[in-house]
């Protein structure tokens, strides 16, 4: 696995810096500088339509701004949206970037270090779809992120590979303070509030690869090593939010329950049929539509507090 060019990625950080903050410029009147980053998983992309119309949102797609790569995954737009929600000034990554389209780890975070150069950003929260690992789980819950599992970072597949970004924070960066406590509070202080009833969990993500959804023995064997839910993303942007000194909140959006049984046998008498269970990525969004709007007023709720 090589290395990348850190002179050439800063080089695109600063172009993008300078044409996000050009555009930013020229559409609002006054100033406007964002306090919070929410990137909308798989399917959750209508917290986009709690952004406020007046003033006019900002849309950038990610195809026009240096160093973005473009999302290829149903679901996912492939926008940044700048504006206010709930009074708060945000900005939107409409759709994130994975590592199983093709994009390196660094191109996957690129978006993360350019809006970093904006000086303005503290929080991030970040949203996702995954498999139910914990037994107790069940499609359609939510579950706040309190602690993950980074199986590719333990194999040397991170963000935060090569040189480090000195200005940007630590070469040894600790991850065990990774979901800010308050934030957590606060998600479950709103749930409350709003009356909420939909099940709450908090829990272990484990960030894979992909594109694969799991097999029946890696479910197993992620549930032994302490998961309690597993997707594609969002590790690697927690870590380099952290890595720019960001408070973090991440929600998970349980959309299928993962198949934790061994296969049928060809012994069996009765033979459940083994297609049974099978994750679909129209479920993923199927069920992510569903519970879209408790996720879309949680954070509503949450970004006037941040």
């Amino acid at each position: 696995m090589s290395s990348f060019d850190i002179s050439e990625e800063r080089a695109l950080i600063k172009a993008a810096d300078r044409y996000i903050s050009e555009k930013i410029e020229q559409h609002f009147s006054e100033k406007f500088a964002p306090k919070t980053l929410i990137i909308c998983g798989s399917g959750l992309g209508g917290i986009s339509t709690r952004v406020s119309e007046t003033p006019k949102p900002l849309v950038l797609p990610y195809s026009s701004i240096p160093g973005f790569k473009v999302s290829t995954v149903p679901g996912h737009n492939g926008e940044l949206i700048f504006g206010f929600m709930n009074d708060s000034p945000v900005v939107l990554m409409n759709g994130r970037l994975h590592s199983y389209e093709g994009h390196s780890l660094v191109e996957t975070v690129h978006p993360i270090r350019s809006l970093h150069m904006l000086n303005s950003i503290e929080t991030l929260i970040v949203t996702n779809a995954a498999g139910g690992i914990n037994a107790s789980f069940k499609t359609g819950d939510l579950m706040c992120v309190y602690d993950h599992i980074n199986f590719p970072g333990l194999c040397g597949f991170h963000p935060l590979r090569g040189p480090n970004f000195d200005e940007y924070g630590p070469r040894f960066l600790a991850t065990s303070d990774a979901y800010d406590l308050e934030l957590r509070k606060l998600l479950f202080a709103k749930q409350k509030e709003l009356k909420i009833e939909r099940t709450i969990h908090e829990g272990t993500y484990a960030f894979v690869h992909g594109p694969t959804f799991e097999s029946r023995a890696e479910s197993r064997f992620l549930r032994m090593a302490g998961a309690d839910a597993v997707g594609m993303s969002t590790v690697p942007e927690v870590v380099t939010a952290r890595h720019c000194g960001w408070k973090v909140l991440a929600l998970s959006l349980i959309t299928n329950e993962c198949v934790v049984d061994p296969p049928a046998s060809v012994r069996d008498e009765k033979p459940v049929p083994i297609q049974e269970g099978k994750a679909t990525h129209a479920e993923v969004l199927e069920n992510s539509a569903k519970a879209s709007k408790d996720v879309q007023d949680l954070i509503y709720a949450i970004v006037a507090e941040l």
